[in-house]
């Protein structure tokens, strides 16, 4: 039986970016048209709602097909044309979460001096948010960190309850998982409802700052090769 292989600070540095997408998808849905640049699983069910001719919370068409289709560009240039050069897994995450604290930067620039409310400025902020989650989830997938996807939990979910006999520390991973995208869509709300639209994502881009940095030291110590 093989060894169960090494994460270094991966798994932290994940749950870091799973907080990070429940404060995004807090402000696409409650303020940008109830329509998901993270939850994909929601968009489908919106867009057929849509489809199919529903109105009210499925929100407006157009938004939830602008996300689904620059969150499938995102994923498919992470998944395969950035970064194919490097091969440790902590450079890798860092050098995406760092283009992507520019994205989020640019959406929360938008959102700060062009607000949320004219289309073009919504529809731009839609993409861009879309792009650069579709991204992460790329690059996350290309880690390989069981049990942290930082933006799916519905496996993560049903594994939690439904899987028996697995040790204490896969228990403990996937909770930690599930409970960061919770607390990020809480943090969400309460930033949109107490201080401003904006502050969710500025929020996003602090802790995406934190996670570039932090994954480019520690890939650069001297025991990184244990986890890389």
């Amino acid at each position: 039986m093989s060894e169960p292989r090494d994460h270094g600070p991966l798994p932290p540095l994940l749950v870091l970016l799973t907080v990070m997408t429940g404060l995004v998808d807090s402000v696409s849905f409650l303020e940008l048209g109830n329509v998901f640049v993270a939850n994909m699983t929601g968009n489908i069910i919106f867009l057929g709602l849509g489809i199919g001719g529903s109105s009210g919370v499925a929100g407006d068409i157009v938004p939830t097909t602008l996300s689904t289709v620059f969150f499938c560009g995102g994923a498919a240039v992470g998944g395969h044309l950035a970064f194919n050069g490097i091969t440790h897994r902590g450079r890798l995450l860092g050098a995406a979460t760092a283009v992507q604290t520019w994205a989020l930067i640019a959406v929360a620039l938008i959102v700060t001096n062009f607000g949320h409310i004219q289309q073009s400025a919504r529809f731009a902020a839609i993409a861009i948010l879309a792009v650069s989650m579709g991204w992460q989830y790329a690059i996350v997938r290309r880690l390989d960190v069981p049990d942290f996807r930082t933006i799916v939990v519905t496996t993560t979910l049903t594994a939690l309850v439904a899987d028996r006999g697995e040790a204490k520390e896969r228990v403990v991973r996937r909770t930690m998982s599930i409970a960061a995208l919770l607390i990020g869509a809480a943090t969400g709300a309460v930033l949109i409802r107490k201080v401003a639209v904006e502050a969710p994502l500025w929020c996003a881009v602090g802790v995406l700052a934190v996670v570039a940095a932090v994954s480019f030291v520690t890939a650069n110590r001297a025991d990184a090769d244990t986890w890389g």
